[in-house]
């Protein structure tokens, strides 16, 4: 567990620059409270040196105007009674009304259990004025603290477009001492945890509080950068693409030291704030799910991760709903979208067949077609079977010289038309793999040469390519969504 629990204030204070700090609270209503619990109040106010759990209000991080929402554990446990849920709808809808970004730093038990049901339905009203700030399309970032459960985790502390959490901090939706209270037995240990959180796919990060401020400041960067009104961007260089033989393209693009998703954020993004998971339980190391910005054009980035496909991981049904995920933040922060194939192909397996693979590539690919939000896809690598298709639909398709598409890998082509596996290359030509046949189909719109080979030279070869990520996502930017009909027509 973390060893030492910060106040609201001083929370506020390690945050938020100097002297930026604006309250935006009235004195808590307290109507029709009386008796022992009001005497409570009195002494939790004492205690605490607030006058709720949560406190509200805006002030700067790193130069940029923030709302704000902060919990305070030492009033009464920092529960949520009527006052505190109408201080907390009050300052969401004022960020939401304001344009702001709003970052959250939830502590607490849960529901008030001294006001019983009527502060357990609070619930509803912060869970529908967060829905209608992120509807707004506006940032909403959530910094969980040691401990947030109940009420609490299950409305605006598992609702952020990125969230992060206090390293140790108990995190959970039933208290362990309510579980052992009610089973006789203690909750498992390490399961409530922030770092277990992290391991399933739930948060995003695991950061002390002095790296806030950091976290803070790069993502909104990314979230709140221009739109419209981008400068500029020169068209790259068109360079001649010779016509490398097929087999030659596909033994290119399986060597190890190949540049991947990860070589090519490091060289070519301006901006990057690694994502984790479905937020719902599952990760998958074989996707990379990021926000970024290439120069000035800011992007949900969703890359299939050749380090984190292995034998004995190959990328799952799992990363195709993280990938859904994606998407989804996409369309409410109204950013463009980026997808990049790079696979040796999804997992065929009983766990997948049983998690639904299938499914989830027919739901990507659906997704995809309809997104509300410019797309797209970078053919990097590989390119096998449904797992690669599932992230080809697009606005914009480009492809790495040597990357390619098949419907299996060329030796599973070979096994089932000639019952060997000697006949691969022979497969590789006559399904027209390539990313040159396909931009001649017009299923790839734009070529990035690789001079002679991407692993040869993986710095230039990825600047290249951000270059043109930077021009192609300037021109999505001013264009907006395609339709589904001209998305679906590069196929026919």
């Amino acid at each position: 567990m973390s060893t030492e629990r910060l106040t609201a204030h001083q929370l506020i204070d390690l945050v938020l620059d100097t002297d930026s700090w604006t309250s935006w609270d009235a004195p808590p209503a307290r109507a029709g409270i009386s008796g022992d619990y009001a005497e409570q109040l009195v002494r939790a106010e004492e205690k605490s040196g607030v006058d709720e759990s949560v406190i509200t209000g805006e002030g700067l991080i790193r130069g940029r105007r923030v709302g704000v929402l902060v919990g305070e554990f030492t009033f009464l446990a920092g529960s949520i009674g009527r006052d505190a849920a109408d201080r907390l709808v009050a300052g969401i809808e004022r960020a939401t009304a304001a344009g702001l970004p709003l970052l959250a730093a939830p502590i607490s038990g849960g529901t008030r259990m001294q006001e019983g049901t009527p502060a357990f339905v609070q619930m509803v009203r912060i869970s529908a004025a967060v829905a209608q700030h992120k509807a707004a399309g506006l940032p909403y970032l959530v910094y969980l603290r040691n401990p947030t459960t109940g009420g609490v985790m299950a409305s605006w502390g598992s609702l952020g477009h990125v969230t992060v959490a206090e390293p140790g901090a108990l995190t959970g939706f039933l208290g362990p001492r309510v579980y052992e209270a009610l089973y006789g037995k203690p909750f498992p240990e390490g399961v409530q945890t922030a770092e277990n959180l992290y391991l399933h796919g739930i948060i995003d990060a695991v950061l002390p509080p002095d790296a806030l401020a950091d976290i803070v400041d790069r993502a909104l960067a990314i979230l709140l950068a221009p739109r419209a009104g981008i400068a500029s961007v020169a068209a790259p260089p068109t360079d001649e693409i010779p016509d490398v033989d097929t087999w030659d393209a596909v033994t290119r693009s399986r060597r190890p030291d190949r540049p991947g998703v990860r070589r090519l954020l490091k060289f070519a993004a301006t901006d990057v704030v690694p994502l984790n998971g479905t937020g719902q339980g599952e990760a998958d190391p074989g996707l990379l799910i990021a926000l970024a910005r290439f120069g000035d054009a800011p992007c949900v980035f969703l890359g299939q991760d050749r380090r984190g496909q292995t034998t004995d991981h190959p990328m799952g049904p799992e990363a195709l709903r993280e990938a859904r995920r994606g998407m989804r933040l996409a369309v409410e922060l109204g950013l463009p979208l980026v997808t990049v194939i790079d696979t040796q192909g999804a997992a065929l397996s009983k766990e997948a067949e049983e998690g639904g693979l299938a499914g989830e590539i027919a739901r990507c690919l659906a997704d995809l077609v309809t997104l509300e939000a410019p797309t797209l896809c970078l053919m990097l690598g590989e390119g096998n079977g449904g797992g690669a298709l599932a992230f080809l639909p697009a606005d914009t398709v480009i492809a790495a010289q040597h990357a390619w598409l098949s419907p299996l890998p060329p030796e599973g082509a070979s096994a089932i038309v000639h019952r060997d596996l000697d006949h691969a290359p022979e497969m590789a030509r006559s399904q027209q793999v390539r990313a040159i046949e396909m931009h001649s189909r017009g299923i790839v719109d734009r070529i990035v040469a690789e001079k002679p080979d991407a692993a040869d030279e993986p710095e230039e070869f990825c600047r290249r390519v951000g270059a043109v990520l930077e021009f192609e996502l300037a021109e999505l930017l001013a264009a907006g969504p395609g339709s589904v009909e001209a998305r679906s027509a590069r196929y026919l």
